[in-house]
């Protein structure tokens, strides 16, 4: 099973992950990609329109559910300026979409991830 930022809140998540649990077969594995706001500039932006976001009770949730962690940065890429723009006005609020955009040069924006995986 394969969730991909469906659960980077982690506390809250616990009938999304027993849906993982009652699906997964024994033997089988559960891989969740979600956000890792302490590290990566997409990270940092992260924490400025979610000062409540605690990542260091995100990972205390996911390590006492057994998850292992792979930290990866992966990068987004946008074929022009238009469309970084359109898509940081979506995913923040107004404020932390401007500072972002007068903070970067191109079209490109390192953005850094947590790999947890638990075999069932």
């Amino acid at each position: 099973v394969h969730a991909r930022w469906a659960y980077f809140f982690g506390p809250g998540c616990e009938p999304g992950l027993a849906e993982l649990d009652r699906v997964t077969r024994h033997g089988g594995a559960i891989f969740i990609i979600d956000i890792d706001a302490t590290r990566s500039t997409y990270g940092r932006w992260f924490l400025r329109g979610l000062p409540s976001y605690d990542p260091s009770e995100v990972e205390r949730f996911w390590t006492r559910r057994g998850f292992g962690r792979e930290p990866m940065t992966i990068r987004w890429s946008f074929e022009n300026r238009a469309d970084l723009e359109s898509v940081l006005r979506i995913e923040f609020p107004a404020e932390v979409a401007e500072a972002a955009l007068r903070e970067t040069a191109g079209c490109e924006v390192d953005y850094a991830v947590n790999l947890w995986w638990r075999y069932a």
